[in-house]
């Protein structure tokens, strides 16, 4: 299959559904990454592209576009829609994961709003969570048990912004093995993935 993630900054896919794209690739199947800002607002720039880069390898993605869009000035305009709209058409997609909806980041609700729009003939769209996502209640969940160490590496590899969540003495490390327990404990699991179904196309044999 193929598998879209779509981020509005470097370090949003891989604390969302990092675990979930590490599962994918290592099964065979071909990973993409579209992250729409450089997260500029949030670090240097260029350090925050080369740690995404790094990332994408990581995962070993087959290719990593880039919306060339402003960091905190993302709107759910026709532009923004377009660029996810030929992304989708060069990916062909089975599969795009999306920032949620409702979160108190602006650029994390216009990429969900866009990206509904953009991805509106494809059969499975499911939302990630981040720590600024509000009122997420997952109805799918992946295990990822088997790739946690995998996933903090991942995220490790984002050294600018492990320390950035806002909270004193709380790393992004510690944030995300708390929310990978809570919801592996919401699907009777060690440690999972949350996700939300936009859409979710059962075929059944």
């Amino acid at each position: 299959m193929n598998i879209l993630a779509i981020g509005s900054h470097p370090d949003d896919i891989e604390f969302g559904c990092g675990g979930s794209l590490l599962k994918y690739s290592r099964n065979g199947h071909s990973v993409f990454l579209l992250i729409l800002t450089d997260g500029s607002f949030g670090g240097n720039p260029k350090i925050r592209i080369k740690e995404q880069e790094a990332a994408a390898k990581f995962i070993k993605t087959k290719n990593i576009f880039w919306g060339g869009f402003k960091d905190t000035e993302l709107v759910g305009s026709r532009e923004l829609i377009l660029k996810i709209e030929r992304v989708v058409q060069r990916v062909s997609p089975d599969i795009v994961f999306l920032n949620y909806w409702d979160d108190v980041h602006q650029d994390h609700r216009a990429a969900a709003s866009a990206g509904v729009s953009a991805t509106r003939y494809i059969k499975e769209v499911l939302f990630y969570e981040v720590p600024t996502t509000q009122n997420f209640t997952a109805d799918i969940f992946v295990d990822i048990t088997s790739v946690l160490k995998s996933k903090l590496k991942l995220l490790s590899i984002h050294r600018s912004q492990v320390s950035k969540t806002g909270v004193e003495k709380l790393s992004i490390l510690e944030s995300a093995i708390s929310c990978a327990n809570y919801r592996g404990f919401q699907a009777r699991v060690k440690y999972a993935e949350g996700f939300k179904a936009s859409r979710f196309l059962m075929d059944i044999a």
